[in-house]
């Protein structure tokens, strides 16, 4: 890669950070400076930045500048620092003059604009329309409670008792619970492939909520129901009569004789449909020597006498669940022999069935023997011993858990949620859902800090300016209404952060104003500048482990 490509990267990832730290600065400023000015305070200098002008002009008393460092901004007005020296005369236009109450609302005023900001974005996102997964079933794996209770693959949910489903976000929000306590469902279904409803009754256990960052502390648990099922990303047996027509370990089918395939579920039926005299063609995504992104690829079999009909075993077809993409550097894995596309088989005799086999027999280790693992390799069985060794994973959750790893992973067969637009022409719809998803979101920024403070997610989780800038980089590249919807949940966390009691940030001063109230009096200067000091260092310690966090991830540390 040349050195204009990497300055092409460098920019297109800049802009978008750019554009999108700058609206919210510049929102967050704004709510300060309106209602400084509705207060009579004159406001001196209004700058988008820090450090050295670039670009300014003055009109009556305020000067509006774009500084070099695009990652603040602030608003300087008349007497803020020091009200000690003002005339009478000029009193008037002082912030420090001003009543307390006058005061808080100038500091407040920034925070409040990023939140309703964000109540302006999400409501321009609901007019636009946005990705949601659609209410409808995955796997649903034989005997368990939710195929006891009635579910099949593929049901979509229609209402849960007697309530409307739109989105799979519905149905969680639907088993949330704030109390401990058993929950009778009612729900139609819609089954898949067909326009007759079914209506399935049970009762869900209360469970501890798995998501640490809800306010809801238990959800009614339908184990079993997900939105996820096995995608169509096949493993290639050796000698199967379309390995040797090209088709490879890895490669996703896409179609069977033009019939559209989305989940593994479907193969299988559709196979059986088919007559083995005719020909096969099979379509497929996948990557070749070479390639940097997946390309179609169109296999065809002609009809084999020795083949009586189509099936996945007689095409030599299984999941990719068990077949590893790669084996990490430096591993237990790697030091015992493992390779990229190795076939896990059995650990300890055990024979395995899905990837959670493998996680689960891991994790088992006693700390002493090492694990048998028997793999196929180029059609012949390898056996090898490896001794696990503790490592600490980030769950999905955010949470740091410690277990035993042996530095592998799948060729992950997970479909995509298939996914629904979900757009309203409704202006009042629309600004409902705006204010919804900004309290949402707000909850979910709050219950962040307090389970960082209860350690029941861990600070690694803290991003800082490069983790913003991937984020408006990558949601840029995915569409408009993604990067917006990014943009207003950074808004809400600069809601939330800057009302931190931290001095320096707005909350900080929002605390002494409050001590003003209660004692009749401001806190002396000196008292006001040792706790801002405290602040500057609790801050500038905070922004430099979200950026060594940052650092961290990029690197792969």
């Amino acid at each position: 890669m040349d050195i204009f490509s990497y300055l092409h990267q460098g920019l297109s990832a800049i802009i978008p950070f750019v554009v999108l730290l700058g609206i919210l600065i510049f929102v967050h400023e704004l709510g300060h400076f309106l209602v400084a000015r509705w207060c009579g305070v004159r406001v001196e200098v209004f700058s988008l930045g820090f450090g050295k002008k670039i670009f300014k002009f003055k009109k009556g008393d305020t000067t509006y500048a774009l500084s070099l460092i695009p990652l603040g901004g602030y608003v300087k007005m008349f007497g803020e620092q020091n009200g000690d020296g003002i005339s009478e005369e000029d009193r008037k236009f002082s912030f420090t003059h001003k009543n307390v109450w006058q005061r808080i609302a100038i500091v407040l005023a920034g925070p409040i604009m990023n939140f309703l900001f964000a109540i302006v974005v999400f409501f321009a996102v609901a007019l636009i329309g946005e990705d949601a997964k659609t209410p409808v079933a995955g796997d649903v794996p034989a005997a368990s409670p939710a195929y006891v209770a009635g579910f099949r693959s593929g049901d979509k949910i229609i209402s849960i008792n007697q309530k409307t489903i739109t989105t799979w976000e519905d149905i969680q929000r639907s088993l949330s619970l704030k109390e401990s306590h058993d929950l009778r469902l009612d729900i139609v279904v819609q089954r898949e492939g067909d326009s007759q409803t079914a209506s399935i009754s049970m009762t869900a256990k209360a469970e501890p909520n798995p998501n640490v960052l809800s306010s809801y502390e238990f959800v009614a648990n339908v184990e079993g129901l997900s939105p996820y099922s096995a995608g169509t990303t096949v493993g290639v047996l050796e000698n199967s009569p379309l390995q040797a027509l090209g088709l490879q370990t890895g490669d996703m089918i896409t179609a069977v004789n033009g019939q559209k395939v989305s989940y593994w579920r479907q193969l299988e039926p559709l196979l059986a449909k088919l007559n083995a005299k005719e020909t096969l063609t099979i379509d497929v995504m996948g990557l070749r020597e070479g390639d940097k992104v997946e390309k179609p690829i169109t296999v065809t079999l002609a009809p084999l006498e020795s083949m009586k009909f189509y099936s996945l075993q007689s095409l030599g077809l299984e999941s990719s669940e068990l077949y590893l993409s790669k084996v990490i550097e430096n591993s237990p894995a790697q030091a015992a022999g493992l390779h990229a596309m190795d076939r896990l088989l059995s650990i300890n005799n055990v024979t395995l069935q899905k990837w959670e086999d493998v996680i689960n027999n891991i994790k088992s280790f006693d700390g002493k023997n090492p694990v048998d693992i028997t793999v196929r390799r180029e059609g012949k069985l390898v056996n090898l011993k490896i001794t696990p060794k503790m490592t600490t994973q980030m769950t999905p959750a955010g949470v740091e858990e410690k277990r035993y790893t042996i530095g592998i992973a799948p060729i992950a067969n997970i479909a995509t949620p298939e996914l629904m637009l979900l757009r309203t022409s409704n202006i009042g719809a629309a600004l409902i859902r705006g204010t919804q998803k900004t309290w949402d979101v707000s909850v979910m920024t709050v219950m962040s800090f307090v389970r960082l403070f209860q350690a029941k997610i861990s600070p690694k989780n803290i991003g800082g300016v490069i983790s913003i800038g991937q984020a408006a980089s990558e949601t840029f590249k995915i569409g408009i209404s993604q990067f917006l919807q990014m943009m207003a949940i950074i808004s809400v966390n600069l809601f939330v952060l800057n009302l931190l009691p931290i001095p320096v940030l707005d909350g900080g001063h929002l605390v002494f104003y409050v001590i003003e109230l209660i004692k009749g009096a401001p806190l002396s200067m000196k008292k006001m500048e040792v706790a801002q000091q405290v602040g500057l260092a609790i801050l500038m310690s905070l922004m430099i482990f979200a950026l060594f966090n940052d650092f961290t991830r990029l690197l792969g540390l």
